[in-house]
């Protein structure tokens, strides 16, 4: 399993354009550099009033499949 480590900081009014899917995919620069990119769906559980914020973990498998995001307890 691939693992990809991120902080993500999206206010509520930016979140708008993947709730009302202007936006499907989001583009995350990982702690090591890496770019990654995922369906803005995968954040649904996450949104509050304020948005989407904190650390998170994305894990899929070799061929980038069945991807799966949860909070990290990353710090940076």
């Amino acid at each position: 399993m691939k693992q990809f480590e991120f902080q993500l900081r999206i206010s509520a009014e930016r979140y708008l354009d993947y709730y009302r899917g202007a936006a499907r995919h989001v583009v995350v620069r990982c702690a090591d550099g890496v770019s990654v990119q995922f369906p803005a769906a995968l954040l649904q559980p996450f949104v509050t009033a304020e948005g989407v914020h904190g650390s998170f973990v994305l894990t899929c498998d070799e061929q980038n499949k069945g991807a799966e995001l949860r909070r990290s307890t990353l710090r940076g």
